[in-house]
């Protein structure tokens, strides 16, 4: 190996170390759509985050609620009234949504965008009209029941940086899974401080880097079949797989965001097919199960802030966008949960956000196997 070519890896090395450094604090989340035969919409995802709890609650948002979008200044950004009913599940005992549903069943996710997401530059003048990442889910949801109307409206609002304490003194980088009814799904993201809205076809978001990268990056695995392989005679021998999924030899099982995303691609698309949303729910379950991430394995690894933590993986949400169902269960107990958001009269729950907890105690409910006589 010559001098420059020592120099030249050093320097890949280096580059290395520092993205590793950089991402190894930050959510490895995962968020798929899947469809029923009679197009019944569910979303889901789960939320990793190994560093400390987010203590999230369930938030239900009425009608009328009076939003101030957060700037590098204060409480100064762009004021708004919800005109839809929100519920959403929340982050560090703020009303900061990382995922929600309105009441007319469109969903947003916000999944970490580290090194990537780049907003636009803070000016004072606009201040009026800004926002910052923490405000994203809850401006759609309150604002938005169609993705023309995501389109068009987030065309009026600026997304600026903030710092934030909880996570190191630098800006929630992030972008942004939507989806509604129909099955229309777009990833929201923010390049050099230009908003780009992508249609996402295949229902599927992770984390870094950029969305048409994911996308580009699946031509890898045109290879991947739900199909074993046949088998092959060399030399008078016969060769055949040693069991079933020979097909999705080469599938990555990393838990970097590029694998995982080759893989919830190709979860979902071969994934069984469903009657109905309801039954969709248990298949979008099953998916995201394969996505559970131990205590270590992303971030946080002994440090004394994950005490009482039992999972990288806090919580996995399941939104069925047909009946406005919520569905969810945590690193503390697997058994679903679920809140029906028709059975919610948003313009007579008061004027303040109501939270509830997300386990009413954080241990896993089970049920006691007897024989009776």
């Amino acid at each position: 190996m010559t001098k420059s070519t020592t120099a030249l890896w050093s320097v890949v090395i280096g580059a290395i170390s520092l993205f590793c450094l950089h991402t190894a604090s930050v959510e490895a989340c995962t968020g798929i759509r899947l469809q029923s035969v009679g197009g019944g919409t569910v979303y889901g995802r789960t939320m990793e985050w190994g560093a400390f709890d987010l203590n999230t609650r369930v938030a239900i948002i009425p009608r009328g609620y009076e939003f101030s979008g957060l700037t590098p200044e204060g409480l100064n950004g762009k004021k708004w009234t919800a005109k839809y009913g929100v519920v959403g599940l929340d982050m560090l005992h703020k009303d900061w949504l990382a995922d929600g549903m309105n009441e007319k069943g469109l969903t947003v996710g916000l999944f970490y965008h580290p090194g990537f997401a780049v907003y636009s530059k803070y000016e004072k003048s606009k201040a009026s009209n800004s926002i910052t990442a923490v405000d994203v889910v809850s401006y759609i949801l309150s604002q938005f029941a169609t993705i023309d109307e995501v389109r068009r409206g987030m065309d009026d609002v600026l997304v600026v940086a903030v710092l934030e304490e909880a996570i190191g003194n630098i800006p929630v980088q992030a972008h942004w899974f939507v989806t509604s009814p129909d099955g229309d799904s777009v990833v929201i993201e923010f390049t050099d401080g230009k908003m780009k809205i992508y249609d996402n076809p295949l229902g599927v978001l992770t984390n870094s880097p950029n969305f048409d990268w994911h996308m580009t990056n699946l031509r890898n695995y045109v290879n991947l079949s739900q199909v074993s392989l046949p088998g092959k005679r060399i030399e008078e021998l016969d060769f055949k797989p040693l069991g079933g999924g020979s097909g999705m030899i080469g599938l990555p099982g990393d838990f970097t965001p590029p694998s995982r995303f080759v893989r919830a691609v190709a979860y979902t698309q071969t994934a069984r097919l469903t009657s109905s949303a309801n039954e969709t729910v248990y298949e979008v379950f099953r998916i995201l199960d394969n996505f559970n991430l131990p205590l270590g394995a992303a971030e946080g690894a002994g440090d004394v802030a994950t005490q009482g933590m039992r999972s990288a993986t806090i919580w996995t949400s399941v939104w069925n966008l047909q009946d406005c169902i919520l569905s969810y269960h945590t690193q503390h107990n697997r058994r679903v949960r679920t809140l029906d958001l028709k059975k919610i009269d948003f313009s007579n729950i008061g004027e303040k956000i109501i939270h509830l907890s997300l386990d009413k105690n954080k241990e896993q409910d089970t049920e006691e196997l007897t024989l009776s006589k």
